[in-house]
């Protein structure tokens, strides 16, 4: 495998050596360096990865890569494997834990918020696949996303915009129980409310509760708690790929939403100068 890029970096979304020194490590060991062999690889990981998050960021099509990026056959295929394998989640979720430990928080999250966002389906998502939200007034499918307080990523599914929010919240509880045992309390809104609080909390015991809008309220008011996750859906529509849903396939979606969070985790964990003001702690008082 090439030790380093062959190519100059040259766009916004290209990885800086810091934010290629993070993501690096967490990728799988080539082929060709397994116990069963294989053809080493022609093209520098880091131009894999440059491609990738260039394709989020700008929105374009695979076959419409700059020629400076190597094939984009080569580059999908890397999207597609590392995807169906879990590397992206596992990256997403490695990248989390950086972040939570480096707060001085737990690794592993016990309180979470999730909501859902529907968004327009592009002729090449399947009828199969797709669904037309009434409320919403969408055809398209619908990101079901849970955070944790800060407002990292801890599990992204998407599902067609018929599907309520109640039914796809009992498989997305289910297998964030699974997955993240620990989990003991999830805000929402009241779109999951009633019966999947007491289902929540006797099948899987785990405490939902929701907030709801204040009564008389018009147009956007940011509620205690929801706001989080509602940012973290902002971070997400940034990445001009995610701002339509373009995917035959509901698993290349949530690819597509990780490698968005994943560039906004790698950028906070090497952004250099003073933190945004919403992190910024207040200076302790002198004495008079």
């Amino acid at each position: 495998m090439p030790a380093s890029s062959r190519r100059r970096s040259r766009y916004p979304s290209d990885t800086t050596i810091a934010e290629w020194a993070l993501i690096e490590p967490l990728l799988p060991v080539p082929v060709c360096q397994t116990m069963t062999g294989g053809h080493p690889e022609k093209w520098p990981r880091r131009d894999i990865v440059d491609a990738i998050r260039y394709i989020v960021d700008n929105g374009a099509k695979w076959r419409a890569l700059p020629a400076d990026f190597p094939p984009w056959e080569t580059c999908y295929g890397f999207f597609w494997r590392w995807n169906r394998a879990g590397i992206v989640a596992y990256i997403r979720d490695q990248l989390r834990r950086r972040i939570r430990t480096g707060k001085g928080r737990c690794p592993n999250p016990v309180t979470l918020i999730v909501d859902s966002q529907s968004v327009k389906g592009s002729s090449t998502v399947g009828s199969k696949t797709r669904g037309y939200d009434a409320g919403k007034k969408i055809n398209g499918r619908k990101r079901h996303i849970a955070v944790d307080t800060l407002g990292l990523p801890v599990m992204i599914t998407v599902t067609p915009a018929s599907t309520t929010d109640r039914d796809a919240a009992r498989e997305l509880l289910w297998r964030l129980r699974l997955t993240q045992p620990q989990i003991t309390q999830v805000w929402a809104d009241s779109a999951y409310a009633d019966q999947l609080v007491t289902w929540a909390d006797d099948r899987l015991w785990i405490t939902l509760r929701t907030v709801s809008r204040p009564r008389g309220a018009r147009g956007f008011v940011g509620l205690p708690r929801r706001w989080k996750v509602e940012r973290t859906i902002g971070w997400v529509m940034n990445a001009r790929r995610n701002v339509r849903d373009y995917e035959r396939l509901p698993q290349h979606s949530e690819a597509h939403l990780n490698w968005a969070l994943i560039t906004v985790m790698t950028r906070r964990l090497t952004r250099k100068g003073p933190t945004a003001g919403w992190t910024r702690k207040e200076p302790p008082a002198s004495p008079q």
